[in-house]
């Protein structure tokens, strides 16, 4: 059969099986298994166990359970709250503020837990109902939020990179490094239109905020700054050349816990242990989804689907920017529908050689990737931060929450842009930093 009809076919099984209700890890196993037993025979079986632990067999995987452990001890307390109110107290006499120091809440925890349900749960369940109870329509309350939490998967230190890395054997330190421009950008952008449409609803009550006292402003920073001076910490470890980012994740963890202990009195067992189980439960789940793709990506290659596909693209005789429009539609439509660790896993292998054939460089792709992926996060029908902040508040209809939520895509699609014109957005730090990729 041909390679390319046969990747149509495999597309469309995974298609199906995926959206039976199936594990996206179970899936690409189900899939990958039934391709190899038709086409390979029963001798592929046995490969398949060495295939699933040896993409398991890497030392850069222990930076996932460790950055969880980390965004979780951080999570379970009143970190996000601390930071939220802090935010407000010093941006207070900014017009808008209240929203503004929301987005920048959001943006620190997305640093400290590199989670984006995270850091929609901590500053929503603050910055919601006291946006909504100083007058701020329901939908940039709750859009601001739903938004701000997507900065989770691309400033560092974020899962999703570190996905990316071990998919495409990047380097981990640049892709972090690479992701913190364009999350300025993105934050900045988020704030501009935050301000713009605080200032065009001519509520003047929105464009000022309570006033605090120098003392009032300065009291709650001792709650905040351990845990920023954490994450310098663990990147200037990670830059300055004195540890690894698992060794640096390791500390990174020990560290929030022990600050959470002492700061946030997190000394119950039973806390304790429902940090370390929901940590264990979310690693295990990424761990086998890594472990499904290196199948997955056995799988196609073993048909030769992955060369035949990376061949015919390369015959093409169309612009290299309306083959990456093709790819960021394919990224864009699949975020919609998976999990960025899962669209990653699955599409990094084979869109890795399209893309620098064509002459783009991967670093700059992985922080395009992601924002495709974070747009991903607020789009319908599986938009995990809309349902998330539902959650939060539920007397907001999900209708009202996107609606919100559409001007901040409009500034990812923007930030993307940029990064198209101005690449150096993403490349020019990791290459300041860690000196020009050979």
């Amino acid at each position: 059969m041909d390679p390319i009809l046969l990747g149509g076919i495999v597309a469309i099984a995974t298609i199906m099986v995926l959206f039976s209700g199936v594990s996206v890890a179970l899936g690409l196993l189900i899939v990958s298994t039934g391709f190899l037993l038709i086409f390979d025979g029963l001798r592929s079986l046995e490969l398949i166990p060495e295939i699933l632990f040896g993409k398991l067999d890497n030392f850069a995987l222990l930076s996932i359970p460790m950055f969880i452990i980390m965004g979780s001890s951080i999570a379970s307390t009143r970190a996000g709250a601390d930071l939220y109110e802090a935010l407000e107290r010093w941006l207070t006499r900014v017009p808008g503020g209240l929203v503004v120091s929301n987005l920048g809440a959001c943006a620190l925890f997305a640093a400290m837990s590199g989670s984006s349900p995270a850091t929609c749960a901590a500053i929503g369940k603050m910055g919601i109902p006291e946006m909504r109870k100083r007058g701020y329509p329901d939908g940039v309350a709750a859009g601001s939020i739903a938004a701000g939490g997507t900065l989770g998967i691309l400033i560092p230190p974020s899962v999703t990179m570190i996905v990316y890395g071990i998919a495409t054997e990047t380097s981990i330190g640049r892709l972090f490094l690479a992701g913190v421009l364009p999350g300025l950008l993105l934050v900045m952008l988020f704030m501009l239109w935050s301000l713009y449409s605080t200032w065009k609803s001519g509520d003047k009550a929105l464009l000022s905020a309570g006033n605090y006292t120098w003392k009032e402003k300065f009291e709650i920073l001792p709650r905040v700054l351990p845990f920023l001076g954490i994450i310098i910490g663990v990147l200037y470890a990670m830059y300055g050349g004195i540890a690894t980012p698992s060794e640096t994740a390791a500390v990174g963890a020990l560290l929030c816990l022990l600050i959470a202990m002492v700061i946030y009195k997190l000394w119950n067992p039973k806390d304790l242990w429902v940090v370390l189980r929901d940590s264990t439960k979310e690693s295990v789940m990424i761990m086998f989804i890594i472990a499904a793709a290196g199948v997955f990506s056995y799988m196609l290659s073993s048909l030769f689907i992955t060369q035949a596909i990376a061949e015919w693209i390369g015959t093409l005789d169309v612009n290299r920017w309306v083959l990456m429009g093709f790819v960021m539609l394919f990224l864009l439509v699949a975020g919609f529908f998976l999990p960025p660790v899962a669209v990653i896993l699955m599409a990094a292998p084979i869109l890795l050689p399209i893309i620098t054939t064509a002459g783009f460089d991967p670093i700059w792709f992985a922080v395009v990737l992601t924002i495709n992926m974070e747009i991903g996060l607020i789009s319908p029908p599986v938009g995990l931060n809309l349902y998330v902040i539902n959650g939060i508040a539920p007397d907001i209809s999900l209708k009202t929450i996107l609606k919100g939520s559409l001007p901040f895509v409009a500034c990812m699609v923007i930030a993307i842009i940029l990064l198209c014109f101005f690449p150096g957005i993403a490349t020019w730090l990791p290459d300041f930093v860690m000196g020009e990729a050979v």
